[in-house]
């Protein structure tokens, strides 16, 4: 019998969020609140989905959860178990969702009885403590199976889908094929975008609610130069000792030290801070496309500027649901090892420990801090966060035109690459960027505005609290 993970979280206030977003949003707020308060009253919303850390949507159900609770609301956070066929499948049709084949392995009958026997047994555990009148949202393939027998016992569902293509394909329909049986029992879905919702759900209660970052977490709080500095000295990115104690702000306001060193695959482990840094931090994940950032960067980069590219992704073996990873991150350190000694002294893959979440997060806050530009080149995007936590920090950012990045991108806030695999266009946008520091402060400026109107998490809970009382209206 499988065994349910519980994940804690602490109570966020709502009240933060005031001086930033104004008196008016602050007020709707607070408003929405206090009706869906009266409307759960009683009951307990559930979040489950397959792991407590590593990636966007573990990220943004901390946040989600903790300012949950700091309405008042009885939230919970559980993570599903599943073996090693369990996750291949479900990284299988994560990947066959975004219109790429994956690994090429069946979604065929076989993998359908394992995909349900391991969802059933999760959906067994979960019912020993949900009540009849619950609800619970599903996240994403890995969960979804679980509708069916949630929703017989009486717990109402809600399916949220992270991912998805702007173009149907052969892959994209075997996908939806494998999944949209398990889901009928469901009462309502969320989607990222429009774009991404399947013919055959649109007649059934459907909402397109974009995902969102909280500026106050770890990843996105303000941090001082000299801050910015300690840490990455402390995980051996920049050379020499920290100045000062590498600290940071944990989750639940209490301070914490940078205690973890990176792994490092570079010629010099200690770069000069007054270096232009290039940076992309994402999954090692072929859908992100590091491989392609570093060819691209090594052939028209290295040799135009003295920028540096840093990839940053986590540590393979803190990342549970995702089997891809370690292999992707050995096919970028044999593309690596491969390049000429020039081009391998201007790129470093660095993979940061996930021992401690809120350290790894103050990691990634810091290297987008340093960052010059910041880079998000997938070939395919459900969403893709980082390209707003990059807006978040005042930083111009060069991202592909898939997804959910062309949502978060307007006109004179970043720059949208046509194609992404053209890595000689890629090349030149970048190269050009860093010729031209004071644009790319007006792009960073206008970014980090344009996130505030949009993308933080005020606007999220407002949209997911109404859609919560509607379904139990």
């Amino acid at each position: 019998m499988v065994a349910l993970r519980d994940v804690d979280v602490p109570v966020l206030p709502l009240d933060r969020f005031r001086p930033l977003v104004g008196e008016e949003r602050y007020a709707d707020l607070q408003a929405t609140a206090r009706l869906t308060r009266e409307a759960v009253r009683g009951r307990t919303v559930w979040t489950l989905n397959s792991t407590a850390a590593g990636g966007g949507v573990a990220e943004m159900l901390r946040v989600l959860v903790g300012y949950g609770l700091g309405t008042g609301l009885h939230v919970r956070w559980q993570a599903i178990s599943g073996d090693e066929p369990f996750y291949a499948i479900t990284k299988r049709i994560h990947n066959r969702i975004h219109g790429s084949p994956g690994d090429e392995g069946g979604l065929g009958p076989a993998e359908a009885n394992h995909y349900r026997s391991v969802s059933e047994e999760n959906a067994t555990a979960f019912l020993g403590e949900a009540r009849p009148g619950d609800v619970a949202i599903l996240h994403d393939p890995q969960t979804a199976g679980m509708s069916r027998p949630l929703a017989e016992a009486g717990v109402h569902v809600v399916w949220r889908c992270h991912i998805g293509a702007d173009l149907s394909n052969r892959w994209t329909e075997e996908a939806w094929r494998f999944l949209l049986p398990e889901l009928r029992a469901a009462q309502a879905f969320v989607f990222s975008r429009q774009a991404y919702v399947p013919a055959e759900l649109s007649t059934a209660r459907v909402s397109v609610i974009p995902p969102s970052i909280d500026p106050f977490s770890p990843k996105n709080y303000d941090m001082s130069s000299e801050a910015v500095a300690a840490v990455l000295q402390a995980i051996g990115v920049l050379g020499g000792p920290p100045d000062v104690p590498a600290t940071f702000a944990r989750f639940d306001g209490t301070q914490g030290t940078v205690a973890r060193r990176a792994t490092i695959i570079g010629e010099d482990h200690g770069l000069d801070p007054s270096q232009p840094l290039v940076v992309q931090v994402s999954r090692w994940d072929r859908l992100k496309d590091m491989a392609g950032v570093m060819a691209g960067f090594a052939e028209g980069v290295a040799e135009r500027s003295d920028a540096h590219l840093v990839l940053v992704g986590p540590a393979v073996d803190g990342v549970a649901d995702d089997p891809e990873g370690a292999e992707v991150l050995a096919e970028c350190a044999s593309a690596w090892h491969r390049l000429r000694r020039q081009q391998r002294r201007a790129i470093s893959l660095v993979t940061l420990p996930m021992d401690d979440v809120d350290e790894n997060a103050a990691m990634v806050n810091a290297l987008q801090r340093q960052a010059t530009v910041i880079v998000q080149k997938s070939l395919f995007e459900g969403f893709g966060l980082t390209v707003s936590e990059g807006m978040w920090k005042a930083k111009p950012v060069v991202a592909s035109a898939v997804g959910g990045i062309v949502d978060q991108i307007a006109a004179g806030t970043g720059v949208l690459l046509d194609d992404p695999t053209d890595l000689e266009q890629f090349a030149d946008v970048l190269v050009d960027l860093l010729r031209r520091p004071e644009d790319a402060i007006g792009i960073g400026d206008r970014a980090r505005r344009h996130v505030i109107h949009h993308f933080l998490g005020d606007r999220h809970l407002l949209q997911l609290a109404r859609l919560i009382g509607e379904l139990l209206d």
